[in-house]
């Protein structure tokens, strides 16, 4: 199984396009040393075939041309995209679906039914696209079945329903719905490793921490290091956990969890939100990271297991 990261940043990217934070300003103008990012989202494959797209970001297309297997010209329209698997209906996630509009056909969709509610009443990306190519949406369930994305050979998905809260247009924005946000367990059928994925990690729960436990690589929230981040910044008058982002510092926080991982798990912090300090290469955070063996997403990035 080959997971290849297209976007590593939370919504707005790295550096955002209004942002003038330590990080941003200091990317733009040499003053850091890190390196841009796109909006998170990742695809995946078996040994060889086509890929599953997971989340659909707003950079979608600038994804698509820098990483040359999702485009293997076999055909005059072609596309190494089998098929999309949504874990929330959050705008950063899915906007990149109005890109594939030119498909020719029904796009293949897994989503569970609270974000296929999102998406159809709340924001109706869907019936945008049932105007151009079509919507072939398929149900992912919270019982702990597995499935697959025909043309993704040898990959199975489990979803694991995890606290965050829904988007803002979400009709059950301030009551979450199980379903609403999704962790992805995808396991290679031939080896049997797995890795867990999850860019929107509100709180600990037994089933997303038996998950992690079981995976051989977590891929998980990184988007703030502090719970008052944004505030301490004046750039947001909620906490990283009012808007379902568990911190990595802290008691409770991320790092504390991750340390309770077995040693042989592979540790990575992705959807990093361009204030949090870890970008800064050179920033006690990232040497704390290092410390703890844990290590920072960036778009591009492969994992084989």
């Amino acid at each position: 199984m080959l997971i290849h990261i297209l976007g590593s940043a939370a919504g707005g990217g790295f550096p955002q396009w209004n942002c003038n934070c330590r990080n941003c300003s200091g990317l733009r103008e040499g003053r850091l040393r890190a390196v841009a990012r796109t909006q998170s989202s990742l695809c995946v494959r078996g040994d060889a075939g086509d890929w599953a797209l997971v989340n659909a970001s707003p950079d979608l297309l600038q994804q698509i041309k820098a990483t040359p297997a999702l485009q293997p010209g076999r055909a005059a329209r072609d596309t190494g995209i089998a098929g999309v698997v949504l874990m929330d209906g959050q705008v950063d996630h899915t906007t990149g679906l109005y890109m594939l509009r030119e498909l020719g056909r029904p796009l293949p969709l897994w989503c569970t039914d609270p974000v296929f509610e999102d998406l159809t009443r709340g924001n109706p990306i869907l019936g945008v696209l049932g105007h151009f190519c079509g919507v072939a949406r398929q149900a992912i369930t919270l019982d702990g079945r597995a499935f697959q994305v025909p043309g993704v050979a040898g990959v199975r998905f489990t979803a694991v329903p995890l606290w965050s809260k829904p988007a803002p247009y979400s009709p059950h924005r301030e009551n979450p719905q199980p379903g609403n946000n999704i962790g992805l367990l995808m396991v290679d059928e031939a080896s049997g490793r797995s890795a867990f994925y999850a860019p929107g990690l509100g709180q600990r729960s037994e089933a997303a921490d038996a998950a992690m436990r079981s995976a051989d690589c977590v891929l998980v929230d990184g988007t703030f290091w502090r719970d008052d981040e944004m505030l301490a910044l004046g750039l947001s008058s909620k906490r990283a956990r009012d808007i379902g982002h568990l911190p990595q510092d802290g008691a409770g926080g991320m790092l504390e969890w991750l340390d309770s991982l077995p040693a042989r798990t592979r540790k990575l912090l992705i959807h990093i939100n361009n204030t949090n300090p870890i970008l800064d290469e050179d920033s006690p955070q990232r040497a704390e990271l290092a410390r703890r063996g844990v290590e920072v997403a960036y778009d591009g990035l492969e994992v084989r297991l």
